[in-house]
């Protein structure tokens, strides 16, 4: 039996992955859950699984937390010890009763917690994208040292993963990078100034968290993942092309240097890929319920687009940024995580998160190969320019 920690388990990724360890008691326990504000769903999920540990974001809900699990289940607040904050994510991450860490945190607020794992030698389940984007260099040569899987849960990096299994030696010509396009596939640079929140927040084929959701809008989830494929499969992100594809059957593709390309298709289903880094090196058995890819309705009619990055400038400022390199991909990060924030809030119009972002990478100063607290120091001072740059905005 696995032993898990789920850090993030509030959210729509955590959540998955719970509903899989249920559909498995035999395979997987849960040893500890953490969650950001959402307290409520976590005294719930401590009931249900009785992890070692669980760790919310904030220390003045440490006594709420605790005060609602004594009240569903005295038991349970017992054996479970309640933390907060990066440091309880760090003890989660370095726990001997643990030995894989699903990441499905929020932001770069999971490179810490990454980073502390594997130099505990914990396998790692990621669906924190942020953590290789700004930490890449650090997080891919930590691992190698140390011996330990980066497993991807991410749909396209969990496929183009399932692409390469007994490819490993065969040389890569290029990785094809599917995107379903977002709610405003097609629209041109004067429609997007004109979107709503509402029509942001509709995604068409993906269930997400409303971060993720904003960022599929804008591409930069795409972006992001450019920078992660990269470190994930060590190719260049000149090697790395992006496909909209709408359907969203085919979750990636790799072509080979004889130009055959393989692909990995399945029903837009996270659970898959959750299943699949979890189960690792074997697959799950899917439930009666599920359904799989029918090739005479879904799949009968596949299409694939470039993207328009005159009209989706973030795609090519991650791909600037990160061949960039140093800490322009941490800035960049960093910049479109408040950005994001400010428009969720009604602060900023959709069309100013990539304008700002573009301005915030501008004045940059990089740094090096930037070590943890450096990275991290960008980090907090790229979100100070980008909040001043976004009030100069509406002023």
């Amino acid at each position: 039996m696995k032993k898990l920690a789920v850090l993030g388990s509030t959210g729509s990724i955590g959540a998955q992955t719970l509903d899989i360890v249920k559909a498995h008691p035999e395979k997987f326990q849960v040893t500890a859950l953490s969650c950001g504000k959402n307290i409520k769903l976590l005294a719930e999920q401590i009931v249900t699984y009785r992890p070692v540990i669980a760790v919310c974001g904030r220390q003045e809900d440490v006594p709420e937390l605790k005060e609602m699990v004594k009240a569903m289940d005295r038991e349970a607040c017992n054996q479970t010890e309640i933390l907060w904050g990066q440091e309880g994510l760090k003890t989660v991450a370095i726990h001997s009763d643990c030995q894989m860490i699903l990441n499905a945190l929020m932001g770069i607020s999971g490179l810490v917690p990454t980073m502390a794992a594997i130099e505990a030698g914990k396998d790692i389940a990621l669906a924190n994208k942020e953590t290789l984007v700004t930490g890449g260099h650090m997080v891919m040569e930590a691992a190698r040292r140390q011996g330990v899987k980066i497993l991807p849960v991410d749909s396209e990096h969990s496929a183009i993963f399932q692409c390469l299994e007994g490819n490993q030696n065969r040389p890569i010509k290029r990785i094809l990078l599917t995107a379903s396009g977002g709610p405003f596939r097609g629209f041109t640079r004067e429609q997007l100034e004109q979107v709503t929140l509402e029509q942001a927040l509709k995604h068409p084929k993906w269930n997400m968290g409303r971060k993720i959701t904003i960022d599929s809008a804008t591409m930069m989830n795409k972006g992001l993942e450019v920078i992660e494929a990269k470190w994930l499969f060590d190719v260049p992100v000149s090697d790395i092309e992006i496909l909209v594809h709408p359907q969203s059957i085919v979750h990636s593709m790799v072509e080979f240097m004889d130009t055959s390309v393989i692909a990995q298709l399945g029903v837009p289903d996270m659970g898959i890929p959750i299943g699949l880094a979890l189960a690792y090196p074997n697959r799950l058995t899917a439930q009666e319920q599920q359904a799989g890819l029918d090739f005479f309705d879904a799949a009968s009619h596949l299409t694939f687009e470039r993207p328009d990055p005159k009209v989706f400038r973030c795609i090519d400022l991650a791909y600037q940024a990160s061949l960039a390199g140093d800490s322009y991909p941490a800035a960049m990060n960093g910049a479109n995580e408040v950005l994001v924030e400010l428009f969720l809030q009604g602060k900023i119009r959709f069309i100013d998160i990539q304008d700002i972002l573009e301005k915030v990478l501008e004045r940059h100063q990089p740094i090096s190969q930037p070590g943890l607290e450096e990275v991290l120091q960008v980090d907090r001072e790229i979100r100070e320019m980008t909040y001043l740059m976004a009030a100069a905005t509406r002023n």
